[in-house]
């Protein structure tokens, strides 16, 4: 940081601002020095932690399961290929009890979207100030180090998932009966746009409470995070230790409910009422 001993306001905000690049009125294409700086660079501005973060777990995620891969065997499996198993297992299960159509991408995508938004969430167990500080070191002054602290991050995701509803309903039901769909019920056609009123409120909340939940979960943690280590040192172990063991619950939790969503979502352009 800039100031060697900031007050408990600057520590906060300097932990909650991302490394940004965009396009600044007065500066053009820079680096943002401060968030009123990365405001004003608007919708053009990138945040290169949140992006960078995201692409290189997700690179370590892919390497966990490929070397998982490599490694099957038929007979009793352990270490690495033990844990992917598991997982696979798991997110199989989930998708036959909930899934009710036929696609060959629906379990894989929710694998993948519950092991990346897991170690996502998973970085935040780290100190708090333990890879800002090796940034600052190299002169880089902010970095956030979990995306789904990010609202970009959140939303874009669910916007992925968003995209998919609408061309599998499309696909499965095609342009008249996704049309009817949105406007037939619940009140039947005399009252065609009330009810595309109603259902078209609920299908834009689809993405937007997928986001907004993850989000609110992961920025509200990482924010506990931050207050606490503020505390004097004494203070730090005795809440950091139960808080960041309460955390892997909620970690887990966020990233199955944001898969277990999405299959039912999928699930639901797949039926053709």
């Amino acid at each position: 940081m800039a100031s060697q001993n900031p007050t408990a306001s600057e520590y906060i905000q300097h932990h909650l601002t991302n490394l940004t690049y965009g396009y600044h009125p007065d500066n053009g294409w820079s680096f943002a020095h401060g968030g009123q700086e990365a405001a004003e660079m608007g919708f053009m501005a990138i945040h290169v932690d949140t992006v960078g973060w995201a692409l290189f777990l997700g690179i370590i995620l892919s390497w966990i399961f490929y070397a998982g891969a490599k490694r099957a065997t038929s007979g009793v499996p352990s270490g690495v290929l033990n844990f992917v198993e598991m997982v696979v297992e798991f997110v199989d299960s989930a998708v036959r009890e909930t899934f009710h159509g036929k696609s060959k991408l629906v379990a894989p995508l929710a694998l993948t979207i519950f092991g990346w938004i897991f170690i996502m969430n998973s970085v935040k167990l780290l100190p708090i100030d333990l890879v800002p500080r090796l940034f600052n070191i190299a002169g880089v002054e902010y970095m956030k180090i979990v995306p789904t602290t990010d609202l970009n991050a959140t939303l874009g995701m669910s916007l992925g998932v968003f995209l998919m509803i609408i061309f599998y309903s499309f696909k499965i039901k095609g342009a008249g009966g996704f049309i009817g769909e949105l406007t037939l019920q619940p009140f039947g056609k005399w009252l065609m746009p009330f009810n595309f009123l109603l259902e078209g409120v609920g299908l834009i909340a689809k993405p937007i409470s997928l986001a907004l939940r993850l989000f609110g979960n992961m920025y509200a943690g990482e924010l506990i995070f931050i207050l606490i280590a503020l505390l004097p040192f004494y203070l730090q172990w005795v809440l950091s230790v139960p808080w960041a063991i309460f955390h892997i619950f909620v970690i887990t939790l966020q990233a199955f409910i944001f898969m277990m969503l999405t299959i039912v979502y999928l699930s639901m352009a797949h039926e053709h009422h």
